[in-house]
């Protein structure tokens, strides 16, 4: 008996072991930690996620560029729609039946318990019927948000555009912040800077009623977080400048960009043909970047930045100057202009010296500058001199930013190329190819590629006399300045010396009697021009034409590369419309007495091809 009464109190212990247990732990749940008692609440509380003000975007003047306005989209839960009137839900809105169920399937397989976009941008007549039956519609709200306007026509490769996340940027950790319908950068300036445009966002928990009344801030805001509005951008694009580019280039295929050497600011940036920005926003946008994208013409393509041509004629000043810096070669050094070698573009007095080549854009005397750069002397089928000639000269040449990507602050911008003597082995096998192979490198033909942006600022580098910064569009991000990576100066293996070499003969280009590109000139105004002009062979029809330059020769402030496509001869086409925007840039206007260039450089491409 006394055995089993001892029993009895180990059993009482336990159970009230447990109880004390049970006890504490309730009393902890119910008292010190609020955590259960939140969750519990979240069924009665709203979540609503504060969309910041995102940053404006301004020239270099102070000119605003793209600004913010409001627009409202129709926001749908699906669990909580109920008996919906479909018939009359489409009419109010004006909205095809299939594109309402297209879009309700949508929305519950993102989620049936969370808000998502049904109709964006709703128009003021659409708000107005909508706002005024809502409350026939139990599950369907309009949420206010801010879109992105424009207050220039211009620039629209650059400025890019915002749209919609797709559903594939959802699934990457990257875009863990995002939601279905909420709006990024897509494009242009929009995308590179997207995380300092965009801002932080914000949280607000307010209480609700079963009926979805709004109560009140959940336990006084404690929860709360403020949204942070995005940072401005100010650019160095000149849009005045821009607009007058893109007038000159309206009706053809190509592209213009002018930086400032001292700094690597890009002035203007213009891609031809183009389209308002304002295209790409708003209701229908979609319909309207379809449109777009079909164009047979191709607006959409960025072609400063992603097309890529041989340079042409402009090239020989980079080829001269690595040749100069191997020694092979000195500003007196004079070649014969024998057309056996390569044909040359016209009859001219003998290239008996460096700056008479540039002026007269003598491809013969390159083509020897070249063969002797890569032969040093040699026998020129000594292949395997050639291929380690080659090597070290496509170093030096890259130097100036080619072959490789500048590191302009857009994406997808190209590399262009600068073959290697790997790339010949593997087109013509390895000792099966030699100079008379790769001879059209020597005037900026064959396999060569740079872009626009490449060839501007190969001439901003030359501007420099040896060294350029990398181009950016973007001088100030809120009130401090650019990227550090855009104060840096990058310097080619080309000592300064030999720029200052090639510079008359650019300047006789330009104002010397005959001067392949004497309708650049600009020495009425008193601005000296150091320029070249360029003409780039096409197997698909009409030769390019290409004019390059920078102005004043003693205080370089602009830099410019005009390419347009099928216009012939650069000095008829390209080099009077780097000209006027050299003029426009450097003096604030062009003269009235030059509305005849305008008129004159506003022609068709091919009009260029019969006058020359």
């Amino acid at each position: 008996m006394q055995y089993l009464e001892g029993r009895k109190y180990v059993v009482q212990a336990i159970f009230l072991t447990v109880a004390l247990v049970f006890a504490a732990r309730l009393f902890y749940i119910q008292v010190l930690d609020g955590s259960y008692k939140l969750a519990a609440d979240r069924n009665t509380l709203q979540r609503l996620v504060q969309v910041p003000y995102r940053g404006l975007i301004y020239d270099r003047k102070g000119q605003l560029l793209v600004q913010n306005t409001p627009v409202y989209d129709l926001m749908v839960v699906p669990r909580e729609v109920k008996q919906l009137d479909s018939a009359r839900f489409c009419q109010l809105l004006q909205l095809p039946l299939e594109e309402l169920r297209a879009s309700m399937k949508a929305a519950k397989a993102f989620s049936r318990v969370k808000a998502s976009p049904l109709v964006q941008n709703l128009s003021t007549p659409e708000l107005a019927a909508i706002q005024d039956n809502l409350i026939d519609f139990p599950g369907f709200s309009i949420k206010a948000r801010m879109a992105r306007s424009y207050q220039t026509q211009n620039l629209a490769h650059a400025l890019g555009y915002v749209g919609s996340i797709p559903p594939t940027f959802l699934e990457k950790p990257k875009y863990a912040k995002y939601s279905p319908g909420d709006f990024l950068g897509i494009s242009g300036l929009e995308s590179f800077y997207e995380p300092i445009l965009m801002g932080r966002r914000g949280v607000q928990y307010r209480m609700v009623n079963v009926r979805g009344i709004e109560k009140g801030a959940f336990r006084g805001g404690e929860f709360d977080t403020l949204s942070v509005a995005g940072q401005d951008l100010h650019t160095s694009i000149d849009i005045d400048l821009q607009k007058y580019g893109e007038e000159l280039m309206a009706g053809k295929r190509g592209s213009i960009v002018a930086l400032d050497p001292k700094t690597g600011e890009i002035l203007a940036f213009v891609s031809s043909p183009t389209f308002e920005p304002a295209m790409l926003s708003g209701k229908g946008m979609g319909n309207r970047y379809m449109d777009l994208l079909n164009n047979p013409e191709r607006p959409l393509i960025d072609r400063p930045l992603t097309a890529s041509y041989s340079p042409g004629s402009v090239f020989k000043l980079v080829n001269e100057l690595v040749a100069l810096q191997m020694g092979v070669v000195t500003p007196q050094t004079g070649f014969d202009c024998n057309w056996k070698l390569v044909r040359c573009t016209h009859r001219h007095e003998p290239p008996r010296n460096l700056s008479v080549a540039i002026k007269n854009s003598c491809n013969p005397y390159f083509y020897q500058v070249m063969r002797t750069a890569l032969l040093r002397g040699r026998s020129r089928n000594a292949r395997e001199d050639v291929r380690l000639g080659l090597s070290e000269w496509r170093r030096q040449v890259m130097s100036f930013g080619l072959g490789d990507k500048l590191g302009v602050d857009l994406l997808n911008e190209r590399k262009g190329l600068i073959p290697s003597s790997d790339f010949y082995d593997k087109r013509y096998g390895l000792h099966r190819w030699n100079f008379r192979t790769i001879y059209s490198l020597s005037i900026g033909q064959g396999e060569m590629q740079v872009t626009g942006l490449q060839m501007a600022n190969i001439l901003a580098t030359i501007a420099n006399r040896g060294y350029y910064y990398t181009p950016h569009f973007v001088r100030g991000i809120g009130n401090g300045g650019p990227l550090p990576e855009y104060r840096e100066r990058h310097y080619t293996s080309v000592d300064q010396r030999h720029f200052e070499d090639i510079i008359p003969g650019m300047q006789e280009v330009v104002d010397g009697r005959n001067g392949t590109g004497n309708l650049a000139s600009l020495a009425q105004f008193g601005i000296s021009v150091a320029g070249k002009t360029g003409t780039v062979q096409n197997p698909h029809g009409y030769d390019h034409a290409t004019f390059a330059a920078f102005a004043p020769v003693e205080d370089p402030k602009i830099a410019i590369a005009v390419f347009i496509e099928n216009a012939g001869f650069g000095g008829t086409s390209a080099a009077p419309m780097a000209a006027l925007m050299m003029e426009k840039y450097l003096r604030g206007n062009v003269a009235p007495y030059r509305k005849r260039w305008e008129e004159w450089v506003m022609r068709p491409a091919e009009s260029f091809i019969r006058t020359h």
